[in-house]
């Protein structure tokens, strides 16, 4: 821990950023049987890490324009997003930065995602008998995680 003596010595320079860029991508889980496909479609900070969004649907232009939505807030100048149609058709061509190389981060949080929370694996006894509770659960779970500091207390004390 460090201490500071002379608090009026202390200097802060906050420097804005001139570019927020986010990676996109989704993940595919099912609901009943492997082929009611449900798609969770997430945004994440691509220099945080931290998820800034996410929605669950189809794989259709409607649901990516959804997530889009969600993300105007925050004024987003660069997204980065593999080579999947929806992200072409509807984001404008100087903001998008396609490939694998700036997509690695929101890859690992997907991952981790699927880890944690069954619902998501591919190969799973564990599945959600309607889209609701679906979309519920793993919703839940993604906020307990990404947006509570709960965990990091439970983690401090044992």
């Amino acid at each position: 821990m460090y201490r500071i003596e002379n608090t009026s010595e202390v200097t802060v320079e906050i420097v804005p950023y001139n570019e927020i860029v986010s990676e996109l991508d989704e993940q595919w889980s099912f609901v009943q049987n492997k082929n009611n496909k449900r798609w969770l479609w997430l945004a994440i900070h691509h220099d945080t890490r931290a998820v800034l969004a996410y929605t669950f649907g189809r794989r259709t232009d409607n649901v990516f324009r959804k997530l889009y939505n969600l993300l105007s807030p925050f004024g987003i100048t660069k997204f980065c997003t593999d080579n999947w149609g929806a992200y072409s058709r509807n984001l404008p061509l100087q903001n998008h930065l396609i490939g694998k190389d700036n997509t690695q981060r929101i890859e690992r949080k997907n991952l981790t995602l699927r880890t944690r929370i069954k619902r998501l694996a591919r190969k799973t006894i564990c599945f959600s008998k309607s889209e609701i509770m679906h979309d519920i659960v793993v919703g839940l779970v993604i906020n307990f995680i990404e947006f509570s500091y709960f965990h990091i207390l439970v983690e401090k004390l044992f």
